[in-house]
């Protein structure tokens, strides 16, 4: 089975850049794109055609559909609708794993609490059905938390929310099989800002009596970490001119970080891969320990697409993304 998902995967390798230094890694990543795209892109290409006209065929105008009818299997069990503080947008889906793997004596599964996209105005815990699936089918807890969203919050009201449910996950990680010193947060698009903010400015966890070296790990997948200055008028209303500059994570990195991986897809028009790169360079330079995944041939819905069915049969995403959280050392006591 391991050869036959890893032929699937050849025409999409990752590049994964071993980021030591900002020069570094800006020469590294560009020399990465274009061997990627003279070696692979017509491979790449080709394979990626196939797949997004029979997506887009059957889920229509929200790809979602498809993703989350593949996931109504038997790989876990779900535990939906609880609250984790008050009002209608604080609550989470969570998705234990349905076969229980072998674990240490005391120790438990990694837990991942996954915060979507939507420019930070849209989305709905349940649309990301597949992502808990994926997820607890390679042996995690999952929590997917609603949090607020403009017009009825503005920066910082959805860290906040977030730095909530990672609190809840963290008190309620031993009753749903987890460990508490294995939690990652993991994000895609506007989530991947909210996922690294926590582990870049402390001061939301400690709103709640944690630290971001609390934290086991951090999955950012196309992620805006460094967008300012901002020219759609929406964004400026959901960054206030006062605070705005304490929305960038790249800007606190300090080297406490907790690992990170950072993956981006080359042909995302819509947060561009130099945001990943950037963000990465920042953290290596200060110490931290990052790695980067950059995918030939993938846009930027597609790279969350990619951990579910049927898409995970082709693309190594989800491998990549498993293999990190399982492999990250759990958090200091």
């Amino acid at each position: 089975m391991q050869g036959r998902a890893a032929n699937r995967h050849a025409a999409f390798e990752s590049f994964e850049c071993s980021v030591h230094a900002p020069a570094q890694a800006a020469r590294g990543a560009r020399a990465v794109i274009r061997r990627a795209i003279e070696e692979q892109a017509m491979l790449a290409g080709m394979m990626l055609i196939g797949s997004a006209v029979t997506f887009g065929v059957w889920a229509g105008r929200n790809p979602l559909v498809v993703l989350n009818a593949a996931a109504r299997r038997p790989t876990f069990v779900g535990r939906f609708g609880l609250t984790y503080g008050a009002g209608p947008r604080r609550a989470l889906d969570v998705y234990l794993p349905a076969a229980r793997e072998p674990r240490p004596a005391g120790g438990g599964a990694p837990l991942v609490v996954f915060f979507y996209g939507g420019s930070w105005q849209r989305g709905r815990r349940g649309d990301y059905r597949f992502v808990g699936e994926a997820l607890a089918s390679r042996g995690c807890v999952v929590a997917i938390p609603d949090y607020r969203l403009y017009p009825d919050a503005v920066f910082p009201g959805f860290v906040e929310d977030a730095a909530a449910a990672v609190r809840w996950a963290r008190d309620h990680a031993a009753a749903l099989g987890a460990d508490p010193r294995r939690i990652h947060v993991a994000g895609h698009s506007a989530g991947a800002q909210i996922a690294t903010l926590l582990a870049t400015d402390s001061r939301f966890l400690r709103a709640h009596g944690l630290d971001k070296r609390d934290l086991a790990g951090v999955v950012g997948l196309a992620g805006p970490y460094d967008f300012l200055p901002l020219e759609d008028a929406a964004l400026k209303r959901i960054f206030p001119e006062p605070v705005r500059d304490a929305s960038q994570p790249i800007r606190f990195v300090d080297g406490r970080e907790p690992p990170m991986l950072l993956a981006s897809g080359l042909r995302d028009a819509t947060v561009k891969p130099g945001n990943t790169v950037r963000f990465a360079s920042r953290v290596a330079a200060a110490g931290g320990a990052v790695q980067v995944r950059l995918y030939p041939g993938i846009g930027h819905a597609l790279l969350v697409g990619a951990l579910g069915l049927p898409m995970r049969r082709f693309l190594p995403v989800l491998d990549d993304v498993a293999a990190f959280v399982r492999a990250a050392p759990r958090a200091p006591a």
